[in-house]
């Protein structure tokens, strides 16, 4: 049904921008999840452990892969499901399309609510600067912390 292979610590598993038909189950060991890896902007937007997934959103969506991914330690063990497996794999272990479920909801939950807050505070620095009134220290702090994680992320990732 599906494969599992093991791969050594720097294995590159899929790249942002390819085309992609399987995901990952990460079976041991870990897994980093990368925007623009081997760039100078490169970060390091994940990591994955036993248990979890990734690259179900191209296979789900026929999209190009969002990120990509690179084996952190090595004897890492990955199982491909492809989409001739998708439904099987399902079949046999239901607890999983659960588990699936679950994990995109909670990224695309962390990724509305970095969103709306980024949102919320450049909007009520808009309306300060235009009324000419302080920004609060709440609002600043707001803006400091949105500025690091902008600089965080444009610079290499961990």
């Amino acid at each position: 049904m599906s494969d599992t292979k093991t791969y050594g610590r720097g294995t590159i598993i899929l790249r942002q921008g390819e085309p992609g038909d399987c995901m990952y189950v990460v079976q041991s060991g870990r897994v980093g999840i990368f925007q623009d890896y081997g760039q100078p902007q490169e970060k390091k937007i994940a990591e994955l452990m036993s248990g979890e997934y990734f690259g179900e959103m191209s296979l789900l969506d026929h999209e190009p892969r969002s990120a990509t991914a690179v084996v952190l330690d090595s004897d890492t063990m990955l199982t491909t499901v492809t989409e001739e497996t998708f439904l099987s794999f399902f079949k046999e272990n239901p607890a999983k399309v659960l588990m699936l479920a679950q994990q995109m909801c909670h990224r695309l939950r962390r990724t509305t609510e970095d969103y709306v807050e980024a949102c919320k505070t450049v909007y009520e620095s808009v309306e300060a600067d235009k009324t000419g009134a302080p920004k609060s220290e709440g609002l600043l702090e707001r803006i400091g912390k949105l500025c690091t994680a902008y600089l965080n992320f444009v610079r290499k990732g961990d």
